[in-house]
């Protein structure tokens, strides 16, 4: 499993999916088990949420900038 193209392919989905996004703001990790349809270990299972939320928030953060910039 390639960590990067799993974490990318799980932003995608938080983003164009309400209902998958509230369910991984409640619980990450069983969201997560429930697309893939597998359960997946637990080290991997914790890379792969960080690696959602760290890529969620960089994008929260890229779009505060790029709105920002527009500004000046």
């Amino acid at each position: 499993m390639d960590l990067k193209e799993k974490i990318e392919e799980i932003v995608e989905k938080v983003k164009d999916d309400d209902k998958f996004k509230e369910d991984f703001k409640k619980n990450p990790e069983k969201a997560i088990e429930n697309l893939a349809g597998v359960d997946i270990p637990d080290g991997m299972l914790d890379k792969i949420v960080d690696g959602v939320k760290a890529k969620i928030t960089g994008d929260k953060l890229a779009d505060a900038v790029d709105s920002l910039k527009k500004l000046f």
